[in-house]
């Protein structure tokens, strides 16, 4: 039986809540992009920046120019419930 009372949940377990939701959306776009990038036959690890340098893994890759009006909003894709 539900109480009819006031609402109990304090904000912080809203915020961890919210959190954990956040963290595995974020878990099954990296899921589905390595899914995506196995399907296309491309090393996707070696195409990462390098987190010690900055530097992509390989030292001939080209990187793209940010600073040429690229359109970042349009690569970003909200994740799909199935």
């Amino acid at each position: 039986m539900a109480s009819s009372g006031k609402k109990k949940t304090t904000m912080a377990k809203l915020m961890r809540e919210s959190k954990l939701r956040e963290k595995r959306l974020d878990k099954q776009a990296r899921k589905d992009a390595r899914k995506l990038a196995a399907g296309n036959g491309s090393d996707w690890l070696a195409d990462a920046p390098n987190p010690m340098g900055g530097e992509s893994a390989q030292p001939d890759a080209a990187q793209p120019d940010l600073d040429a009006g690229a359109d970042l909003d349009a690569v970003v894709q909200a994740p799909v419930d199935a």
